[in-house]
């Protein structure tokens, strides 16, 4: 009995416990090696766009969900001419880059092909847009990484651009602002609010889980409506990164969404002068743009990128890093100037006082003693219900010009027309209409406010509008503006809009650098030559020669403290 005692074995529970949880930890690490969607990267397996197509069942997305953190694929958008991926990407994961990415374009048939995407852009702090060409008909399109080729589809979903609710902003008197596409309203009218509902929540098929509430104004493509108590009070505040707003519209049912409100909180108005901007490829010009109104009083810029393809967040992260305080904001909608310019005048009202809508190639040409602060004193005096200062547009010409000129608009163009053409706008946020109509030139304000304008010897916008052909062809792609034909279009041919005797096709006139030209002005020319030229060089500070200049000055001083 000794003996046998001696020989026996006891093991306690606690360790029991642990071997039992080594064994089960073990295993998973092996299945997860094994079966893992990375085991594609390190065996570099040929990926087959039959893989997404079969992620269908709801158990197979679970199990990958909740397995790691993964890029979600949340929509995708068919423009006119391009389609948007928006993809969602977890805290500190690591973004991908154009070189990362595949458009995968399949049918039914199994058949497909792949084409690398136009540009992908940041959204936010953890989205991502990708631009692809659009699909062919019967062709469906999704997004494949280069590593292991695995997207998830769960909750995507597939929107035609008209109609779609497309943003939208919480706005700091407890309404928020919707953007819609496809109401088809008429400009500059307001509409009747009890046709219309507002719709929250994060999924508009299933009825029990919706928030409704009233809306307060209609116009154009904006709707403003009552912001739900419930989201207000912070009670969907778990899930409020996902929250969506839509719209209901008698007759026609809940449109497709996905904007997701943003809210911007207040701040001290730290800048007079701010300048918004919608604009598509037009990085060659930004440099001179901002470093000529930066030295005449602005001191914040917004720039709504329209879907550019010159790497124009190149030129920007250049600019800020020189210390220019300018923000790029991805603004890839068709045809939606008005709506972007009121989506930039709440997101610019919490640090601005005064916000100018201009084009990148305009330019405020101060005439009087100072600057823009001294002509927005002149004219919105302390105590004044001033809302809007108007400053007289002037359209210069090729000037005999026939390529780009090397010193920029300024200096290059210095021939333009008689007649003053239209009026761009300084609004003080504060003092627009609760509707946010406007027609691009300028907003409707609310009362009391009050509209003036400015005489052109104290300031005038210098537009260089009709430029070298090479540059003016642009203007034929597309119009951003909502209420305004395209130039290729059989429409509205006599507007003033367009230009006299052109015609809708981009044929080169043989006479075009000898046109719009009345009035030789010297002005902005000579006073930037006399301001920004530098006397060594003979450069100005936006010409490419001048950048490499500096270049070499730093390296040579560099390589003297070598010595």
């Amino acid at each position: 009995m000794k003996d046998r005692k001696k020989h026996n074995v006891f093991v306690s529970w606690s360790t029991f416990f642990w071997c039992t949880l080594l064994v089960v930890f073990s295993s998973i690490i092996f299945t997860t090696l094994t079966f893992s969607p990375f085991r594609s990267f390190y065996h570099q397996e040929v990926f087959h766009p039959n893989t997404v197509l079969k992620w269908g069942s709801s158990e197979q997305k679970v199990k990958y969900e909740n397995s790691r953190p993964i890029v979600m694929l949340r929509e995708i958008i068919m423009l006119p001419d391009q389609a948007l991926i928006f993809l969602n990407y977890p805290p500190s994961f690591h973004f991908h880059s154009k070189h990362d990415l595949e458009c995968i374009y399949f049918n039914g048939n199994s058949s497909h092909f792949i084409e690398p995407p136009i540009k992908v852009d940041s959204n936010g702090l953890n989205d991502k847009i990708v631009r692809c060409s659009l699909p062919p008909n019967v062709y469906n399109i999704s997004l494949l990484f280069k590593s292991n080729g695995v997207v998830s589809t769960l909750d995507s979903s597939t929107h035609q651009w008209d109609p779609l609710v497309y943003e939208a902003l919480f706005d700091r008197d407890n309404t928020t602002i919707v953007f819609v596409k496809g109401l088809n309203l008429r400009p500059e009218r307001l509409e009747e609010p009890s046709r219309f509902q507002c719709i929250y929540g994060w999924d508009f098929t299933n009825n029990k889980f919706l928030l409704k509430s009233d809306v307060i104004s209609v116009a154009q493509e904006i709707i403003r409506c009552r912001t739900p108590t419930s989201i207000l009070s912070g009670k969907t505040h778990t899930q409020a990164h996902d929250l969506k707003v839509s719209i209901k519209m008698e007759g026609k049912g809940i449109f497709p969404s996905i904007a997701r409100p943003q809210y911007s909180p207040p701040k001290q108005k730290a800048h007079k002068m701010c300048v918004c901007t919608m604009l598509r490829n037009q990085a060659r010009f930004m440099k001179e743009w901002v470093m000529y109104h930066t030295r005449i009083g602005v001191q914040r810029w917004f720039i709504y990128d329209n879907n550019s393809e010159d790497n124009i967040d190149i030129v920007i992260e250049s600019l800020q890093g020189s210390g220019y305080n300018i923000t790029r904001y991805l603004w890839p909608w068709v045809k939606t100037q008005e709506a972007g310019f009121s989506h930039c005048a709440l997101r610019a009202s919490a640090t601005c006082e005064w916000v100018g809508f201009i084009d990148v190639d305009e330019f405020f040409n101060v005439k009087m003693k100072g600057n823009l602060h001294n002509v927005i004193m002149e004219y919105a005096r302390a105590g004044s219900n001033v809302g809007e200062i108007r400053t007289p547009c002037y359209s210069f010409g090729p000037s005999g010009l026939k390529e780009v000129p090397r010193e920029g608009m300024m200096v290059g163009y210095t021939c333009r027309l008689a007649a003053r053409e239209r009026h761009k706008s300084i609004v003080k946020p504060e003092a627009l209409n609760q509707t946010l109509i406007n027609v691009v030139h300028h907003f409707h304000l609310a009362s009391p406010f009050v509209t003036v304008n400015v005489d052109n010897g104290v300031m005038m916008i210098n537009h260089y509008k009709y430029q070298v052909w090479e540059v003016f062809k642009e203007k034929f792609y597309r119009r951003v503006a909502t209420y305004v034909a395209d130039w290729q279009q059989e429409h509205n041919v006599g507007s003033k809009d367009r230009v006299p005797g052109l015609g809708t096709k981009a044929v080169e006139p043989e006479d075009w650098s000898k046109r719009f030209c009345e009035v030789r002005d010297m002005r902005l020319r000579n006073w930037v030559i006399r301001n920004f030229r530098n006397r060594r060089t003979h450069l100005l500070p936006w010409q490419p020669e001048f950048e490499n200049h500096i270049r070499r000055r730093r390296k040579m001083r560099k390589d003297k403290g070598h010595l």
